[in-house]
């Protein structure tokens, strides 16, 4: 049976239209140093020099086996080239496999080895990685060098990249066949390869269009380097900032600044570390942002105050969106600053979680009972009356049906329900009377005492309202159920001369008058909070757990 026409979609058609509809508009703008009065230069490319770009780059890749169905492990600098080449694998029907270095090597070797990849893209720095560790790149047979090729086998990009310029057709590929497989950051667990099909990425794109309200002059500076794929699909210019992505928590604020007023920039991605550090040295320097229409944060919770913050270096019609979501499903809820800062941000602090919005158009999300264990079959019956806290479970067209040959993954973290999959969070929430969802912390960091559950976020807010706590982190010291609750707290960084008993003394005075917070009489001081590796802003409660009890003990 042939598939009916409608179901035949490629994602890299919509870079094909967005040439034919804007060809001279710049696709991509790309640092590439500084003039000898210290001006920075930019290189770039428009949407047609990307559509032909990525056609040249198809021909070559299929020329030396990497077509439709193969698993492609790539590892390129954000750049043209890596705009140029996720394309061009698009149009060949391969299968781009994404892993972020920023996992650290062990982690990363170990995504490698179990999404097993035939070909492989990479710089020259990541091919020496691929000969030091021939264990887990021992599918590859197919090896691709972007730049200098040095003692190792294959082809360079370069020798691939199939001039004079002739079209190329992208493979009819169906909605439902695989596009990619993108990794989660493994901050809370095993990382885990979400199948992503061009229906998945055709869903997503529609539902940023729409609820994001993207025109047709944007211009986006994504500081986080897979956000930067939606831009030609969306037919905004990606301007590449000059950053280390595997540290967004230590970008240099002026590069982003000088970045967006020198590009004209109407929307940016931060993580909200990112977001902290920019918006503090704005702030701190009087610094405004005209261009900027929106700015986008995730990645973890973002506090009021860090909105705020960066408020305050944007206009008045300009606003924040903390968009919620996950590497398997995202974007799932959104909400902007003017009703963070006007209305939620006054309950966050009373210990309701922190409100992440409405579901967005074409997303179903339901509060079900808390459990650790796989549910087969989707029942009516799992879902929590209105106001009771439980798992988040979403379902729509945006949502990853499962992970890349992982039935342990797929058993505790998907439900079936016939030919639909709803897709469990791993985060507990609850949802209020106007329809708005609330995050009150990952389900694996709740601690269980003998007086009942605690919540990271709800209980955490209590005791951020303290001027000197930068933020805090509830752990569980012990075996469950009669966990000891903790709560570490990380101080301002500005404020180094604090007088810890007393602040412990306040601290628990706070404590005590909260019904959330009552039971938590142990309260520590690490120098600093582990964070995750891809946005700098999730805290490791793992390792403070671990370090939590180790203390306690000494």
């Amino acid at each position: 049976m042939n598939p009916s026409k409608d179901n035949v979609f490629n994602i890299a058609s919509l870079l094909t239209q967005m040439a034919r509809f804007q060809p001279y508009k710049r696709a991509v703008v790309c640092p590439s140093g500084r003039d000898d009065d210290g001006r920075v230069t930019y290189t770039h490319l428009t949407f047609r020099q990307l559509d032909m770009e990525s056609d040249c780059l198809a021909h070559g890749l299929e020329s030396v086996g990497v077509g439709k169905g193969v698993r492609t492990l790539i590892m390129v600098k954000p750049g043209l080239d890596f705009f140029a080449l996720t394309f061009a694998l698009f149009k060949t029907g391969a299968i781009p496999v994404v892993v972020d270095p920023g996992m650290g090597l062990k982690g990363m070797i170990r995504c490698i080895r179990d999404s097993r990849p035939e070909a492989f893209i990479g710089i020259s720095q990541a091919h020496a990685v691929r000969i030091m560790n021939p264990g887990a790149f021992k599918s590859v047979h197919i090896p691709i060098t972007v730049g200098s090729r040095w003692f190792w086998g294959g082809v360079t990009l370069r020798q691939i990249r199939k001039v004079p310029w002739q079209s190329y057709i992208p493979v009819p590929t169906l909605r439902n066949d695989t596009a990619a497989i993108l990794f989660t950051s493994g901050s809370t667990g095993p990382a885990k390869g979400a199948v992503y099909t061009h229906g998945n990425f055709e869903a997503q794109i529609q539902t940023i269009q729409s609820h994001f309200q993207i025109a047709g002059d944007e211009v986006d500076l994504p500081t986080f380097p897979l956000f930067a794929l939606f831009d030609p699909a969306l037919g905004m210019t990606a301007v590449v900032p000059d950053m280390d992505f595997t540290k967004p928590a230590e970008v240099d604020p002026e590069k982003i600044i000088e970045a967006i007023i020198n590009q004209g920039v109407t929307n940016m991605f931060a993580s909200p570390a990112l977001l902290h550090r920019v918006g503090g040295f704005g702030k701190q320097n009087g610094i405004k942002l005209p261009s900027l229409k929106r700015v986008v944060s995730a990645g973890a919770p973002v506090s009021a105050d860090n909105i705020e913050q960066f408020t305050s270096v944007l206009c008045d019609s300009a606003e924040v969106h903390t968009p919620y979501g996950a590497t398997e499903a995202v974007p799932v809820a959104s909400i902007s600053s003017h009703e963070i800062l006007n209305e939620t941000r006054r309950l966050a602090e009373k210990g309701y979680g922190i409100c992440v919005g409405r579901p967005l158009n074409g997303l179903d999300i339901r509060i079900i009972r808390i459990s650790d264990s796989p549910i087969n079959q989707w029942k009516d019956d799992l879902v929590l009356d209105a106001s009771e806290i439980g798992e988040i479970a979403v379902k729509g067209d945006l949502v990853t049906r499962h992970y890349f040959e992982n039935a342990e993954a797929d058993s505790i973290n998907k439900i079936r329900n016939g030919k639909e999959t709803w897709h469990r969070m791993g985060d507990l929430g609850w949802i209020d009377r106007k329809g708005r969802l609330w995050y009150c912390g990952r389900k694996s960091h709740r601690v269980l005492t003998e007086n009942g559950p605690l919540y990271t976020i709800p209980c955490e807010a209590i005791f951020n309202t303290h001027p000197q706590v930068f933020r805090s982190a509830l752990v569980g010291v012990g075996d469950a159920p009669r966990q000891n609750p903790v709560i570490c707290i990380q101080l301002h960084p500005s404020d180094p001369n604090v007088d810890l008993k007393a602040l412990e003394s306040e601290l628990l005075q706070l404590a005590s008058q909260h019904i959330l917070t009552r039971d938590i009489t142990t309260i520590l001081f690490p120098k600093s909070f582990p964070v995750d590796v891809r946005h700098n802003s999730k805290i490791f409660r793992e390792e403070l757990a671990e370090w939590a009890g180790r203390k306690i003990k000494s």
